[in-house]
């Protein structure tokens, strides 16, 4: 048995990634932080016609299998501080898919192909849907969309850290490691101190290209991808942002068609009034109003 012992047991050798060789830039804390507050500081508003590529994760026999959806071309309007209108339209004709406006603490949405006005938190509520899109919520979209400031006066302490990052070789195309730098913000509420999210800047531009935002308890709720960066007058906004949520198991990822930065936008344009006819829904409550109809089928 023992000559034969070098041929049943080999030693594994871990593959080894290349590091990039990319020119890196250098940055110290408070310049990536002055990099986000100020470009945060400048952008108000924005109206963005968008096309938008939905994808959920179906387990089925023990096994994750990613669907992805008909592209839809949308449009977004967001205002700060918390204000967001998104409309969705249907592929080809471009009738209203849905209509959804936020005020930052709850929101509105209208459905028109099952004559439905959905109404609930901006937060999760109780059990998800098994739709996972069905648990989209306009928090989570504009969290990822406009990278807040990093606020000391709040409470808020950032702490610079290196990271590593797997890109693709320009001449190659084979993966390579390259260093990223990693600004970790830490919140402090009347529970304590707690970890609020992490921003991830490209060490070739020294832009944000990742977000990752935690919850209370340290769980990763969404994971923002921002690529494809275009100055508009000083304001620096991606053309592509890719929002992952991991907990609800769904992918959204807008490329943006037209942008509009720093139009006023009035009250009235979001205002979303029920209109006549619909089932009224309360999805904190997973289930409809007192107006008599019967629970919703989905």
């Amino acid at each position: 048995m023992l000559p034969l012992s070098g041929c049943l047991f080999r030693t594994s050798h871990p593959v080894q990634v290349r590091m990039s060789t990319a020119n890196l830039k250098e940055a110290t804390l408070d310049q990536l932080v002055e990099s986000i507050n100020s470009n945060a500081a400048r952008l108000n508003s924005f109206k963005a016609t968008v096309d938008i590529d939905p994808t959920v994760v179906e387990q089925k026999k023990g096994k994750a299998n990613a669907k992805d959806y008909p592209q839809l071309r949308g449009y977004v309007l967001a205002r700060k501080p918390a204000m967001l209108r998104m409309i969705l339209l249907v592929p080809v004709v471009r009738n209203t898919l849905a209509d959804m406006v936020s005020d930052g603490h709850s929101f509105k949405l209208s459905v028109p192909s099952r004559r439905e006005f959905r109404v609930g938190s901006n937060q999760l509520v109780g059990k998800p849907s098994a739709n996972p899109l069905e648990n989209v919520r306009p928090q989570h979209i504009k969290d990822a969309l406009m990278l807040r400031e990093i606020d000391p006066a709040a409470g808020e302490i950032a702490i610079l850290e290196d990271g590593m990052e797997i890109v693709k070789d320009p001449k190659s195309h084979k993966d390579m490691q390259q260093p990223t730098y990693v600004v970790t913000v830490i919140d402090n509420d009347q529970k304590g101190p707690y970890l609020s999210r992490k921003v991830i800047f490209s060490r070739t531009d020294l832009l944000p290209h990742q977000q990752l935002i935690y919850n209370r308890d340290g769980r990763l709720v969404t994971e923002a991808h921002y690529e494809n960066f275009t100055d508009h007058g000083g304001i620096m906004f991606p053309d592509v942002i890719q929002i992952h949520r991991p907990v609800e198991n769904y992918t959204i990822t807008l490329s943006v068609v037209k942008l509009n930065l720093n139009e006023p936008l009035t009250d009235d344009q979001f205002m979303l009034a029920k209109p006549s006819g619909f089932k009224l829904i309360d999805m904190d409550q997973k289930g409809e109003s007192g107006e008599g109809e019967a629970e919703l089928r989905r």
